[in-house]
């Protein structure tokens, strides 16, 4: 079996393991086979090929035969591609009704109220995380965003505050609209001008003549910075540090912000 390894890279990213994408692939080239000359021909252990592949024809890649031994028939690429990914659809659909109920029942009080019996032993300085990857990041900025209650601050670069728009502009909106004062500094060009001039119709928006970096800070409590440059690396690389600390929301980062803040002009 000779397959391009940009072939199994690709096929990782649409959520398949090695023993998956090994197996599967072998099996395309037979057409159908036993699971022993599958874990042969792809070298995966014979105690993992029944369960892979039982795993691959759940997912919609293969078809059993109920014969003895079982036999496994290859799927048309184009056909399995489409079986996947309507199973992904319709699961997904399912686990989101699922934490809609959830929300709505007296699991999420007493759940809340565990948080917050756990959360009053821990000390300051113990709320903290390293997040990796843009999309992390992005998901604690909208959690301190739809829980700020006085003030929020922002630094980002011309790519983080279009970013800032498209994935959190209705949540400021609607912080706004409960009284949040929101500021941020942000480059002014042409490819921002759209989202500067949206966000100035609910927060202070000023020009930062030179990115230096993207910080969120809110209520004197919350504070995250990014530690890469979000224009050099990728998105799944981006890293950023979030704490939720007064000493340095309020007092080190805070005052920081607020010295830049000063010097700079309305957009």
């Amino acid at each position: 079996m000779v397959v391009n390894e940009n072939v199994l890279d690709s096929l990782k990213q649409i959520g398949l393991n090695l023993y998956e994408r090994k197996l599967w692939v072998a099996l395309l080239s037979r057409g159908t086979s036993t699971a022993g000359e599958l874990s042969s021909l792809a070298k995966v252990p014979h105690s993992r090929t029944y369960d892979v592949l039982e795993s691959l024809a759940d997912k919609g890649f293969v078809m059993t035969q109920n014969t003895k031994p079982l036999r496994y028939v290859a799927i048309k690429p184009t056909e399995a591609f489409d079986r996947a990914k309507k199973k992904i659809e319709k699961d997904s659909k399912v686990s989101v009704d699922r934490i809609a109920r959830m929300q709505k029942s007296s699991v999420i009080k007493e759940l809340d109220k565990l948080f917050k019996d756990g959360v009053s032993l821990v000390s300051p300085g113990e709320m903290n995380g390293s997040l990796k990857g843009r999309h992390m990041i992005h998901q604690q900025v909208g959690t301190v965003i739809r829980g700020a209650k006085k003030h929020i601050s922002i630094m980002t670069t011309h790519n983080g505050v279009r970013e800032l728009h498209n994935k959190h502009g209705e949540y400021l909106r609607k912080a706004a609209q409960r009284g949040v004062k929101i500021r941020i500094a942000a480059p002014h060009r042409k490819d921002t001008v759209d989202a500067m001039r949206n966000l100035k119709s609910f927060a202070d928006v000023r020009k930062l003549d030179k990115p230096s970096g993207r910080m969120f800070l809110a209520d004197n409590r919350h504070a995250l910075m990014a530690l890469t440059d979000d224009m050099s690396v990728h998105p799944t690389q981006d890293l950023g540090f979030w704490a939720q600390s007064e000493h340095v929301s309020g007092q080190t980062m805070g005052v920081m912000f607020d010295a830049m803040w000063n010097g700079l002009k309305s957009a």
